[in-house]
């Protein structure tokens, strides 16, 4: 069992940053593949960023390649997501997930946090 929290969300201006953080409790979360993904109004939930178990994996979606950074710090069970050059449609609770292959989906979810990005 993994408990998600994420932190970090707010109000930024287009071209500003924010970092995410997501604080994972429970046992053997360095076996975890974490994950970031995010929903919009009136949008499916979509995949954003991922990272395996040591971090020397990452993947992005096409719309956040060289703008955003996954990376995790397995000594304090944390995963970030750092968010650079923002834009108004990055706007989305994002959501942090884990699971221990993710070849099927992710397991455990966070209750996500809320960016809002002004334009």
């Amino acid at each position: 069992q993994v408990q998600l929290v994420e932190s970090g969300g707010g109000l930024v201006q287009a071209g500003g940053s924010l970092r995410l953080s997501c604080a994972a409790s429970g046992r053997s979360f360095s076996r975890y593949v974490m994950g970031w993904f995010r929903q919009a109004p009136g949008k499916e939930r979509e995949f954003v960023a991922g990272i395996n178990w040591n971090g020397d994996t990452t993947y992005y979606a096409d719309s956040v390649k060289g703008r955003f950074t996954i990376s995790r710090d397995n000594a304090k069970n944390t995963v970030y997501l750092q968010m650079n050059s923002l834009k108004p449609e990055d706007t989305a609770v994002y959501y942090c997930a884990a699971d221990q292959t993710a070849t099927s989906g992710y397991r455990y979810w966070g209750q996500g946090t809320q960016v809002t990005i002004s334009s």
